[in-house]
């Protein structure tokens, strides 16, 4: 049973006590370098990764059941992500702010038990991709379910790759085979988001290159910008079409619906990658998005300036051009270094912005794209370089800290605290611990004896004697400082100034 939860996430075995030798090598020692079991049998014990020997790996001591060693596993040994519950109020805000370029991964669960290894893992390699959540299934919420996501039972997994499309769900449980396969078909959306992560990757950055390859001189990025909102969901399902018409050709099911040829020019750059289609968002890319769409820019993107104000997503398209001619670089040799004085990019492509004004039919926006790339692959335009807002970076803080080394620091303190707990405790429980501490004991008694005898029987007489005398001549300084300071007797001096009025010989009367 734990073998099969741990599937595809950490291999598990066992050691018959007949193998004394490797069960002497994981068992516990005791004082005296006795192999025993703590708790008995039978006992686990788990390698983390990147661990080889005895000094790292960890000893299981909780409760033995399966959700508590499947749990011990997941978390404190691998170090997975938990996942957690939502509530039907709880998942909308989940919805809205796990990042819209995000695929949100919603499972629903009938017993509310904890999510299994695979998917915890598919949480931690996915997770610049996706979003998890759990949800518990309760038969009154069937009506609510059924109508946001088309969920009839549990348990399901739903897949939403945006708020206003149309979810993917299974119905039943999955394995770890199947539910990595459904990750890699749907952990992204049908356009990438032009992000601070992904605008190198896409070839959307005056500083880097294009897709096609490093020696590509010319190359372009569409963007559709708008804000978030039904009309953006469409058009962005739009420009999904056009990509997909422009990729298959005239055999597309959409060409062949609508009865619609395809330019050469356009389907030759998107299989060449050097057309890349991105959706930007509007709500936070406020500056790039003014400095692109100029006047235009508040349709799209920023605040609404009024509750009642229609959004109207825009598309426009940056041709990139590296001038590969080494006398021009020569000539430029000076514009180069007064671009790195001021702070510029001197190795940045130059950009020209071309904005799209027509409907959102499909075939006109193929048209004026095809238009758009033949014109830059063949007009010579004044070659310049500006540099361009920077995109709002996103997702900044995971969702978990990454561990450092191979348990967490806090982890590994706790264990060797509970371990140094465990020494003393063998120590005194050991039966031999307190006739050791007798003989210690009685050992120090002795040799304290042994120097103060040793002491007494190296003194002389004459010591002796001296030290008589001086224990005489403190006293008689003690006793002269205990009546120095006090008042003299009248008898006992005679004044300087003082006579007698009788003779001495004189009897008195």
């Amino acid at each position: 049973m734990i073998g099969s939860l741990l599937e595809g996430v950490a291999q598990t075995g066992m050691v018959e006590l007949g193998d004394v030798q490797l069960a002497s090598y994981l068992a516990e020692t005791m004082f005296t370098k006795q192999p025993y079991f703590r708790k008995g049998l039978p006992a686990l014990v788990a390698f983390p990764p990147n661990c080889s020997n005895a000094n790292c790996y960890v000893r299981y001591d909780g409760q033995f059941s399966v959700d508590a060693i499947v749990d011990w596993m997941a978390t404190d040994i691998i170090g997975l992500p938990r996942i957690l519950y939502h509530s039907k109020e709880s998942l909308a805000k989940f919805i809205v702010t796990s990042g819209r370029h995000k695929v949100k991964v919603i499972c629903f669960s009938k017993t509310g038990e904890r999510a299994a290894p695979f998917i915890r893992k598919a949480a931690k390699d996915y997770q610049a991709e996706a979003s998890f959540a759990f949800v518990l299934w309760k038969e009154p919420e069937f009506s609510l379910w059924w109508n946001m996501f088309g969920v009839e039972s549990a348990p399901a997994f739903v897949f939403l790759k945006d708020t206003y499309s149309k979810p993917f769900v299974y119905h039943g449980a999955l394995e770890s085979s199947q539910f990595q396969k459904i990750m890699e078909d749907y952990k992204q959306n049908e356009l990438p988001q032009l992000r601070s992560v992904t605008s190198m990757e896409l070839g959307c950055d005056a500083r880097g290159f294009s897709r096609a390859g490093n020696d590509t001189l010319t190359w372009y990025c569409l963007v559709l910008v708008g804000r978030a909102g039904r009309t953006m969901a469409q058009m962005r399902e739009t420009m999904y079409r056009v990509r997909d018409m422009l990729m298959t050709g005239d055999d597309s099911d959409y060409a062949r619906k609508v009865n619609a040829s395809v330019p050469m020019v356009a389907a030759t750059a998107v299989k060449e990658n050097r057309l890349t289609f991105t959706w930007l968002d509007g709500d936070v890319q406020l500056k790039y998005c003014q400095f692109f769409l100029d006047s235009e820019f508040y349709k799209s993107c920023g605040p609404r300036r009024y509750e009642n104000d229609i959004d109207v997503p825009q598309i426009f398209i940056v041709r990139y051009l590296r001038n590969s001619s080494e006398d021009n670089v020569e000539a430029d040799k000076w514009k180069h270094l007064r671009d790195q004085y001021m702070g510029k990019d001197a190795n940045a492509a130059s950009q020209l912005i071309a904005r799209y004004t027509g409907s959102d039919d499909v075939k006109e926006i193929i048209q004026w794209i095809s238009h758009i790339i033949e014109r830059g692959d063949t007009r010579e335009y004044p070659y310049f370089t500006f540099t361009s807002p920077e995109l709002v970076a996103e997702d900044s803080v995971t969702i978990w800290s990454k561990s450092q080394g191979i348990l967490p620091s806090r982890e590994s303190i706790k264990r060797k605290l509970k371990k140094l707990y465990f020494y003393i405790s063998d120590l005194v429980t050991d039966p031999r611990i307190g006739p050791s501490f007798l003989l210690g004991a009685c050992l120090s008694f002795a040799t304290i004896w042994l120097q103060k005898n040793r002491t007494i029987q190296s003194a002389t007489p004459g010591d002796d004697t001296t030290d008589s005398a001086r224990r005489r001549s403190n006293r008689k300084g003690r006793a002269r400082s205990s009546t120095h300071g006090e008042p003299s007797s009248i008898t006992d001096e005679e004044p300087k100034d003082a006579h007698q009025l009788l003779s001495s010989g004189s009897d008195s009367e």
